[in-house]
């Protein structure tokens, strides 16, 4: 089982009263033995992808091993316990996002997926031409190019709001692009570039004002922090299993039933039907409706254990911790020579954005990694968002529940040898 927090009496840059026992956690994720290049994994790209507890591992194992049998109608015995777990992964997810109905969460592959399926059946459905869709700068191109591609099916117009020299949306600039043509608001909760969060029970407020339905990207948020969608009150709701310890083939929409009830189906096939004939075709009620098809079931039943692991630990506690070495390591790189921080908005995730005036953020990533240590570098999927700040690309190092401050000490000396080498 997963540690929880203990109790400490350290005074450091963390203000909260708890401390992860990290190194009790770390033995839970197998990778972290590896060394890489010689060196010890210093892994911090978890704004990619993260790493999986045993627990997931050995969840997805014995599925394969044990319970494997396609879901839903079979008699058999696999049939029904494939059933079984595949609907206890949905019922775990609706209590971790606090959703009013189990039917309300739609498995999909990933967040693009989700965000893909709102865009073709939401807008099918609400949007026509002269219509409007509010996405943000700083969004990734998952949460712009789905409304791009519905504005030039139905003639709507796609508006952007702007974001500030610190990073974050420039709320008088949101506000005035709400109108009575404004269909629906795309946002990030929490940039995958900068790491900021996003005020987003105003966003929603606001544009449920105007009368417009709200999408929120918790691909970066979910993770991180606990995300309560009733007292958010988003309309949908994306996420990424496999950003938050999960695997890779199994995702969750949330969408409110109001609007999932009146949208057509995003696919069409098995397992979403009601009756067929070559006449007309009925669909199945909720979640059924939008789950066409054999779904990634072993990665399902898998993505449970995530839950429950993320649970065990507790949000707050992970939150507080990544704050902790988001803060510790901020110290550590303002006073580099050379090195400028890109995002700084006062209320951040664990991200942490640079660049350096002697190198590209490749060979930053490249000479990094020679000490073991994993970072992203590249426009993350952002390219609106590195123009706005005249950049084509930045490096990122991000944090989880798992890092340490003497992994925050590896990567600051890794870039200092940066420096020494290109400087």
């Amino acid at each position: 089982m997963p540690a929880t927090v203990r109790e400490t009496s350290t005074t450091d840059t963390s203000t909260r009263s708890a401390r992860l026992d990290v190194e009790r956690i770390r033995a839970d994720f197998p990778i972290l033995s590896l060394e890489v290049r010689g060196k010890p994994l210093v892994y911090l790209d978890n704004a990619a992808t993260s790493q999986k507890p045993r627990s997931v591992i050995d969840a997805l194992t014995r599925y394969y091993e044990a319970e494997n049998g396609n879901i839903h109608r079979g008699v058999h015995y696999l049939s029904e316990k494939a059933t079984e777990l595949y609907d206890l992964t949905r019922e775990a997810a609706r209590r971790f996002f606090n959703a009013r109905h189990a039917h309300e969460i739609i498995f999909t592959r990933g967040a693009t997926e989700g965000i893909n399926l709102v865009a073709t059946s939401f807008g099918q459905a609400f949007v026509r031409a002269e219509d409007e869709i509010i996405v943000s700068t700083m969004e990734h191109h998952s949460n712009i190019v789905p409304w791009q591609l519905l504005c030039e099916r139905t003639g709507a117009v796609l508006k952007v709001i702007p974001v500030t020299d610190a990073g974050e949306l420039d709320m008088d600039g949101y506000r005035a692009l709400l109108s009575e043509r404004t269909r629906l608001v795309a946002v990030t909760h929490v940039s995958n570039a900068l790491g900021t969060v996003n005020p987003v029970a105003e966003i929603v407020r606001l544009a449920h004002e105007a009368g417009a339905a709200v999408l929120l990207d918790g691909a970066q948020s979910a993770p991180h922090t606990a995300v309560d969608l009733q007292a958010i009150d988003c309309d949908f709701f994306v996420c990424s299993g496999h950003k938050m310890l999960g695997p890779t083939g199994a995702s969750i929409l949330y969408g409110k039933e109001s609007w999932l009830d009146r949208m057509p189906p995003y696919m069409g096939g098995g397992d979403m039907i009601e009756h067929v004939s070559f006449e007309r075709t009925t669909f199945a009620k909720l979640p059924s409706k939008f789950e066409a098809g054999t779904p990634a079931i072993g990665d399902v039943v898998a993505y449970r254990h995530a839950f429950e692991y993320l649970e065990e630990v507790g949000l707050d506690a992970i939150a507080a911790h990544e704050h902790d070495l988001l803060a510790y390591a901020v110290e550590q790189m303002r006073d580099i020579p050379g090195l400028t921080l890109v995002g700084t908005a006062p209320h951040k995730a664990g991200v942490l954005s640079f660049v350096m005036d002697c190198a590209h953020p490749h060979d930053i990533g490249t000479i990094l990694d020679g000490f073991g240590v994993a970072i992203r570098a590249g426009h993350h999927c952002a390219q609106p968002l590195m123009r706005r700040y005249g950049l084509p690309s930045t490096a990122r190092a991000s944090f989880y529940l798992y890092n340490t401050h003497d992994e925050v000490d590896t990567l600051v000396r890794a870039i200092h040898h940066v420096r020494r080498v290109f400087a």
